[in-house]
């Protein structure tokens, strides 16, 4: 990892500098993995200078970490136009989220995956860092898929075996693991796999009066 001091002289660093370092990070990381992207790479696309890099970050690490919460807050405000639209049962918000995002994979060839499972695949062993966003960001996803499942065990309209929470953490961690066989085998095929046995048996919706 590249370590420098966070301490820097001279002008105060631009806020807008960082943020765009962070959107081409999302968008370089997201397509090539965070190994293979180098800092150089990243200040090049940004059109800044590289010691602009560290006036915002101290290291790699903890810019990777920032690109997981930017990425993270952007799926976020996209799962909650599903799962707060009070037009829809909470079940039928789930399905045509996970309908949403298979549609999306196909046009793009099942390229890329979640970028949080990718970090997990390739970062979290080597960094405690990257290791601890990862997990404060996948449990602000699955408190969203928890509030839902919740609501819907609450009219009815799916069983109370399980807890809510144990249900969105299982449901989550099955669908990362349907996006890597995904990008494996160039094919839609675990998606739907995931869609059958997650609607099909786990939420199992009911029909009340």
């Amino acid at each position: 990892m590249e370590i420098r001091s966070a301490a820097r002289r001279g002008p105060k660093p631009k806020p807008d500098t960082r943020s765009n370092l962070i959107q081409v990070g999302v968008q370089t990381i997201h397509a090539e993995g965070f190994s293979a992207t180098g800092i150089q790479s990243i200040v090049e696309k940004a059109h800044v200078p590289k010691g602009s890099f560290y006036n915002h970050f101290a290291s790699k690490e903890a810019f990777g970490a920032d690109v997981i919460d930017a990425y993270s807050d952007l799926g976020q405000e996209k799962l909650r136009t599903f799962l707060e639209n009070a037009d829809l049962g909470p079940l039928e918000r789930i399905e045509s989220y996970f309908d949403d995002r298979i549609r999306s994979f196909r046009e793009n060839n099942y390229a890329r995956g979640c970028l949080m499972g990718n970090f997990s695949a390739e970062a979290a062993d080597h960094s405690s860092m990257i290791r601890e966003r990862l997990a404060r960001q996948f449990k602000a996803w699955g408190d969203l898929f928890e509030k839902c499942i919740s609501e819907a065990q609450d009219r009815g309209e799916v069983g109370s075996q399980l807890p809510p929470a144990v249900l969105a953490r299982f449901i989550f961690n099955s669908w990362e693991g349907a996006l890597l066989r995904m990008r494996a085998e160039k094919s839609d095929t675990p998606l739907l796999d995931f869609k059958d046995v997650i609607f099909g048996s786990i939420l199992v919706r009911r029909y009340v009066d």
